[in-house]
């Protein structure tokens, strides 16, 4: 049986990996400078000074771009996710990985 759960989570992240759109490389400042829309709702460095919108400062690159790209496509549901879906609709795959880049780069 353990090998089945390997090989299940082998082909997972093999899935995954192909699935996803390529992750360009974030720059910093970019991304501060595309962040101001963010700002409102998650605060200008990524703290959210309200308890209904998560702090992104700090929080993984590779996680903040998955979670922005499924925003765009519809695959995230739930809880704000309108209002992201809303915001990101517009971006590039390049504008999300500097935003990104920004927010992981943010002291949490």
């Amino acid at each position: 049986m353990h090998w089945l759960t390997k090989g299940a989570l082998s082909a997972a992240l093999a899935w995954a990996t192909l699935s996803l759109p390529a992750l360009a490389d974030g720059n910093i400042a970019d991304g501060q400078a595309k962040s101001a829309s963010c700002a409102a709702c998650h605060g200008a460095t990524g703290k959210a000074s309200n308890a209904l919108y998560p702090n992104l400062a700090g929080q993984n690159e590779a996680y903040l771009a998955l979670a922005l790209h499924g925003y765009k496509n519809g695959g995230r549901t739930g809880g704000q996710a309108g209002v992201m879906q809303a915001f990101t609709a517009g971006l590039s795959d390049q504008d999300i990985s500097d935003l990104s880049a920004f927010y992981a780069s943010q002291k949490p």
